[in-house]
């Protein structure tokens, strides 16, 4: 399972990070995962269908 960060998912997604996380509060994008304490990740095969 390959993961991306903030940076490249809004590469993939042609989102700003402060609309990807308004589309993650409403439920329509794929919920973040924590990978430590101050990083977080998204599931690739998620964000990109």
């Amino acid at each position: 399972m390959k993961m991306l960060d903030k940076r490249q998912v809004s590469e993939r997604v042609l989102y700003s990070p402060q609309h990807i996380a308004r589309l993650e509060a409403a439920g329509e994008f794929p919920k973040r995962v924590k990978l430590g304490g101050n990083r977080v990740g998204w599931v690739e095969t998620e964000v990109t269908g």
